[in-house]
């Protein structure tokens, strides 16, 4: 479903572009130094279901056992001797001492059974450390101050029951201030056949696959965890039921290194809080964040560093209030149907393309992108940074920026839509590329303008402005330099309306902000000198003019 929301008052400012004379949209709070800042209400399309709490909502609540649903007081003691360790009751029980074998729970159906390790250390060369078979739900508590150790063996027969370190086929809750070392010689490290759920404690995990698997869900409220896998880091993979097989994380503090995925969802993945960092060393095909459906990121710190893309939805992506910083060597972000996002801080230091999905909206937040091809790319799947421009079909894709600030630095095109683009408020800057074979935009289906700033720098030979029919006024000018220029943009009167900083060598600018004034004439200055004069609404000649209906208005 869709809402229609009205989006807060936003101060618009990016650091290195000034924008001057806004009196017609007074500033909402002072500025600071190098900046302007203005304020703009914006009504805009916001899809409800990539919200974190819709996404949530609309799947099946994980089992958690929670700290008070038990007590330690009830422990059974149970030294670790001998070659294995059999629990077939319902109850509490501490575990502590050496074990060369495994521990196996054999509990009802609907027991729930407690297992507090206090320096336990337990290996089995012939399979899993520990095994439960059968119960409803399984606690694995880590015992204040203590060092717990679990290692299995080193391969496994194909059709094996068990085939991680900790094998739970019940729902698993981990929990405690104690630590755990977690080694999974011949598989994966933790894995619960149905939800597992991470509350705390300090979780070591060194895997041959999968560090951590909950088939139904993966949930991690705390903690301090450190994973390495030769697979997936964290993966939840129940794909026959649209309300299973999605990752929770709204807590904790999640390191990881992992041959493929670092986070793998089978259907949504999603982020409220904690510090997650992933780090993907494996195949061509290793993403930070995979989701069959959709990837929601609403809180708490994402650092990732991906082989493939940053983050990957098969679906859609919504990013409403995190910090995101992403290294990728394919997309930074990218979403099969739509991206959006509301808030938040998102970088994109290095990738292929930055932004890419068939719908593109950004309505809030921080985002600063670095592309070697595309910056912002409203593709159906293809990417359409090898030429092409505002000469192309309009093939439906949408680009819309209606608030926060963007800065892109791309190598292909800057902002990029193989339909249409729309700006109706936000603080845009754009460097754009040094070839004339791409633009610093660059739209099959033309560029309208209601709102906010737009300030574009690149090459000259596909450079595109704003279609003539837009509502708000535009200047586009021809001017060649180097990085380092300081570019101004003035009026008749000599008032600056924007300045920068140029970052590459570049051949054009285009300009639209709330102050250009239609039919007027304006003063590109480079380093202090006149470089070019610009009448309102005139096109640069040999561009790609001003899509549909381009020309004086």
């Amino acid at each position: 479903m869709r809402r229609r929301l009205i989006l807060p008052i936003l101060p618009l400012a990016i650091a290195g572009l000034v924008l001057a004379g806004c009196a017609t949209q007074p500033a909402a709070t002072t500025p600071a130094a190098g900046t302007t800042t203005t304020e703009a209400t914006v009504t805009a399309e916001i899809d409800s279901d990539l919200d974190a709490d819709a996404v949530l909502a609309a799947n099946e609540d994980a089992t958690v056992v929670n700290d008070d649903e038990w007590s330690a007081a009830d422990a059974v003691d149970i030294a670790l001797t001998g070659s294995s360790v059999s629990i077939t009751e319902a109850g509490v029980y501490r575990l502590s001492g050496s074990l060369e074998g495994s521990v196996v729970v054999t509990a009802p159906d609907d027991a729930l059974v407690v297992l507090i390790l206090d320096d336990a250390d337990i290996t089995n060369t012939d399979g899993a450390a520990i095994e439960v078979v059968s119960a409803d739900d399984v606690v694995i508590a880590l015992a204040d101050g203590s060092e717990n150790s679990v290692s299995d063996a080193s391969s496994y027969a194909d059709d094996a029951a068990a085939n991680a370190a900790i094998h739970v086929d019940a729902d698993l809750t981990v929990t405690g201030s104690g630590s755990l070392e977690v080694s999974g010689n011949g598989n994966d490290g933790i894995v619960s056949t149905d939800d597992l759920a991470i509350l705390s404690g300090a979780i070591t995990v060194d895997a041959a696959d999968d560090a951590l698997r909950g088939k139904d869900a993966l949930v991690i409220e705390g903690g301090t965890l450190a994973l390495t896998a030769g697979g997936d880091a964290l993966k939840s993979d129940a794909a026959d039921d649209a309300t299973r097989g999605y990752i929770w994380i709204s807590g904790g503090d999640v390191t990881a290194s992992s041959g493929d995925d670092g986070l793998a969802a089978a259907t949504d993945a999603v982020v409220t809080g904690g510090t997650l960092e992933l780090t993907t060393i494996g195949a061509d095909g290793a993403k930070g964040i995979s989701a069959g459906v959709v990837a929601a990121i609403d809180d708490g710190e994402v650092a990732i560093d991906a082989t493939d893309d940053g983050v990957h939805a098969d679906g859609s992506v919504g990013i409403g209030g995190a910090t995101v910083t992403v290294s990728s060597r394919d997309d930074g972000i990218h979403a099969e149907a739509a991206l959006e996002i509301r808030a938040g801080s998102v970088t994109v230091a290095q990738s292929e393309e930055g932004l890419e999905a068939t719908d593109i909206t950004i309505a809030g937040g921080d985002v600063d992108i670095t592309a070697d091809d595309d910056g912002v790319n409203a593709s159906g799947g293809s990417s359409s940074g090898q030429g092409g421009g505002g000469g192309m079909a309009d093939s439906g894709e949408t680009l819309t920026i209606s608030g926060g600030t963007l800065r892109v630095e791309a190598s292909g095109d800057g902002l990029d839509s193989n339909g249409s683009m729309s700006i109706t408020g936000g603080d845009t800057i754009v460097f754009g590329p040094t070839n004339d074979g791409n633009g610093a935009l660059d739209s099959n289906g033309g560029i309208t303008v209601s709102g906010g700033t737009l300030l574009a720098v690149g090459s000259a030979g596909m450079a595109e402005s704003p279609d003539a029919a837009s509502p708000q006024q535009w200047i586009a000018a021809s001017v060649s330099g180097s990085a380092g220029d300081e570019i101004e943009i003035t009026d008749a009167a000599g008032t600056v309306l924007a300045s920068v900083t140029a970052e590459k060598a570049y051949a054009s600018v285009v300009f639209t902000s709330p102050d250009v004034v239609d039919g007027a004439a304006y003063t590109v200055l480079v380093d202090g000198s006149a470089a070019a004069t610009a009448t309102e609404g005139t096109a640069i000649a040999g561009g790609m003019g001003g899509g549909p209906g381009a020309g004086r208005r």
